[in-house]
């Protein structure tokens, strides 16, 4: 036998939770287990457990109308849940003394108590016993004629049933709320209810709830003359309730009874069982229904026309009903500024919980676009740098490479150029979701910069036997203010999938000027083609990412469905939309319109030429070695001399030694990362301190890194950008 400490506090909870499962079909052997818990509790001197079983106690001698006992036992419980300072057994000991309290009509202290444990539930999330307080509050409010807070109370109720899923609490608060449609005239609906009630009473084993349950539709059944069917469901709710020991469900069924004898004419069975009623509302003080058994026997006396019986039972009804309005009613109206403070504490909780879901969902939305831009950081990583290898040793070899093999290193050259475009795509959608793209506006000739777009599709549009036409108007200023790299973003989505979905026929673009506002023009962009056109019920869809027109998508017309939901949004960056129309067959019309501020032309920096950088030393930290290899390879070329760091810790180190006349420096490296290892140069001594240091990097988020920003003269991006490189080492910015 095991006799380690954990068993009689097993032992003990199993009893509990056993009472407490048994209470709802038989209250007596809850009792019993109960009592047993409560005995073994005392001997093992635990506190916990014999205040848990003094609650439970005081609660099945409360639904038994044992009032002393039930009350003297949480008053118990609540010493000793004070001393462990619990506050939800102290919740648990109100609830079973606000029970007796309200069903011995003392109101206002039912009242109070309840407002407690409420308070007490909620701190705590304990929705099952949110539902049962609140039916209980429910109760009060209809007792005092406040339906409106009974109404929202058991309503209340329900929510907090359902929260934890508890049928049998859902099904308490239907009873009185039935009652209370009941009242209302709708019958119909109470019937549902309540009818709803039973079944869920019936399949849940609750026997005293479904006494309950019973006894409501035997009021309905009352009301709407079927009498029979009441008395059977009355009778059979007695029976329950009598074996059940319920002495309030008693005393209801018992005068509800009365009234139903009195509507069929029985009087004498009327009066009989509404005497019953009040000698057992008499031993168990409970006053509601006293008085109105009372009223009830003077109408009775009343219809027979017995003067001295009738004036008899309606003194007694006048006294008990004065004895309740004198001594409680005054007392609920005093503290029944307790109902607001509940609606407040309702409403503050409600308020609370919204703040803290708002922050949830705020600090959720913080990591997952944390979680995007790491994400975004490690793909353009992963994916630029070995496309930086092919890219760049294509281009060295094509220069060597026969005539022959020209075609071969072209195609090769396309092919990698696509694919970086397809990743650009996807990076630059990511970047522009994320509200991490702002315009970097500065003088450009424009129609330089048009006829650059467009001389870039003309081999794509030579290949498919397209023109591609430029229409500028003569108004047109010659340089704006304006961000060349958004501008061919837009125009060349366009232009290349306006060839796309063009098999015969032109490309035209065409820019005309429609006003001019001080310093500013409206440009107007259009992008004609001859092609298939697209579908009306296409035009709201052709703009969401990964979106393309299955009847006019074919293999020869890849990409990555991204180019005009980017247009779309570089298009809003300007504060402006894009137009379009189109007709099948025919072709299509893209419009949008730009607000461009007219500039001077920008003084062009003297270029140094490849003499300028001959014979420099550069430091290249790189931990890919095939970039590494090509870097080294490429810069050679120039004169370049590059010495190599494998990491950040070596680039530091080297740095540490002697003066370089450059610093390439990638992002992504083991043992220490560029930023740091750049931060480290810029901040401590050492030869390197004001050499120009750029990050030469595949991390298209790396310039976004504001802490580290400064330290860096440029940003280049890998697959290399030779032009870009090369302008930057000769001091072209």
């Amino acid at each position: 036998m095991d006799n380690t400490p954990e068993n009689p506090v097993k032992q003990i909870n199993s009893l509990l939770e056993e009472a407490y499962k048994t209470r709802i079909y038989d209250l007596k052997k809850s009792t019993q287990l109960a009592s047993k818990a409560l005995k073994q509790s005392r001997e093992i001197n635990d506190q916990l457990l014999t205040g848990n079983s003094l609650n439970q106690l005081s609660l099945f001698y409360m639904i038994m109308g044992e009032y002393k006992l039930s009350i003297d036992m949480a008053q118990e419980a609540i010493k000793r849940f004070e001393q462990l300072g619990n506050e939800h057994g102290i919740a648990d000991a109100k609830y079973n003394i606000a029970g007796v309290y309200y069903k011995t009509d003392n109101y206002h202290l039912g009242l109070v108590y309840l407002m407690d444990c409420l308070t007490i539930y909620r701190k705590y999330h304990d929705y099952h016993n949110q539902a049962r307080t609140q039916k209980s509050l429910g109760t009060i409010y209809e007792y005092i004629g406040d339906i409106k807070n009974a109404v929202r109370a058991y309503e209340s109720s329900i929510e907090a049933g359902e929260n934890v899923m508890d049928n049998n609490l859902v099904s308490n608060a239907y009873n009185p709320l039935s009652g209370i449609y009941l009242k209302q005239g709708k019958v119909q609906k109470a019937l549902e209810l309540i009818e709803n009630a039973i079944e869920l009473k019936s399949e849940s084993g609750d026997i005293r709830g479904l006494a309950f349950s019973l006894y409501g539709r035997g009021k309905v059944y009352t009301q709407t003359g079927e009498y029979q069917k009441a008395e059977r469901d009355f009778k059979e709710a007695l029976v329950i309730h009598t074996r059940e020991n319920d002495q309030l469900g008693i005393a209801m069924t018992l005068y509800k009874m009365g009234v139903l004898y009195t509507r069929m004419e029985r009087f004498a069975d009327a009066k009989k069982i509404l005497n019953t009623a009040l000698e057992h509302t008499n031993k168990y003080n409970i006053i509601s229904t006293k008085f109105k058994s009372s009223y009830q026997l003077y109408i009775i006396y009343r219809k027979e026309n017995n003067t001295q019986k009738s004036l008899e039972c309606l003194e007694l009804y006048l006294q008990y009903k004065e004895a309740v309005i004198n001594t409680q009613t005054l007392q609920v109206i005093e503290n029944y500024e307790l109902i607001t403070k509940m609606e407040a504490l309702k409403n503050e909780t409600r308020i609370q919980n919204e703040k803290a879901e708002i922050l949830e969902k705020k600090e959720l939305a913080e990591q997952t676009a944390k979680m995007k831009q790491e994400f975004l950081s490690t793909m353009s990583h992963e994916i630029r740098t070995p496309l930086n290898a092919v890219i760049t040793i294509t281009s060295l070899l094509s220069e060597r490479s026969e005539p022959s093999e020209k075609d071969l290193f072209d195609s090769l050259k396309f092919a990698s150029n696509n694919l970086l475009l397809i990743i650009n795509d996807i990076l630059d959608f990511t970047k522009l979701d994320a509200d991490k793209v702002e315009l970097e506006n500065r003088p450009c000739d424009i129609k330089v910069l048009i006829n650059q777009i467009t001389r870039i599709y003309d081999k794509m549009a030579e290949e498919k036997g397209l023109g591609v036409t430029v229409k500028l108007n003569s108004d047109i200023n010659q340089y704006y203010e304006l961000d060349e790299t958004k501008i061919s973003q837009i125009l060349g989505n366009l232009i290349s999938n306006a060839i796309k979905y063009t098999d015969e026929g032109s490309v035209q673009l065409e820019v005309n000027k429609l006003a001019s506002e001080d310093d500013d023009d409206i440009l107007e962009f259009t992008i004609r083609d001859t092609g298939q056109g697209i579908p009306a019920t296409y035009f709201d869809k052709m703009f969401q990412s990964f979106s393309q027109p299955k009847s006019i998508t074919t293999r020869k017309q890849g990409g990555s469905g991204l180019g005009l939901a980017i247009v779309k949004k570089l298009i809003e960056l300007h504060q402006s939309e894009i137009k379009v129309s189109s007709e099948l067959g025919k072709g299509s019309v893209f419009q949008f319109n730009l607000k461009l501020r007219r500039s001077a032309p920008q003084a062009v920096p003297s270029v140094k030429n490849l003499a300028d950088i001959k014979d420099c030393n550069i430091l290249l930290a790189e931990d890919n070695m095939i970039n590494a290899l090509v870097a080294r390879k490429l810069l050679s070329k120039w004169g370049i001399t590059a010495e190599h760091a494998k990491n950040g810790l070596e680039a530091v180190a080297m740095s540490g030694l002697k003066a370089y006349d450059f610093i390439l420096m990638d992002i992504h490296m083991p043992e220490m990362n560029g930023f740091d290892a750049t931060a480290h140069i810029r901040n401590n001594e050492n030869p390197n301190i004001k050499t120009p240091i750029f990050a030469l990097t595949a991390d298209i988020t790396a310039e976004h890194q504001s802490e580290y920003v400064n330290y860096f003269n440029g940003f280049l991006r890998k697959p290399i950008e030779i032009d870009k490189l090369h302008a930057a080492l000769t001091g072209v910015s």
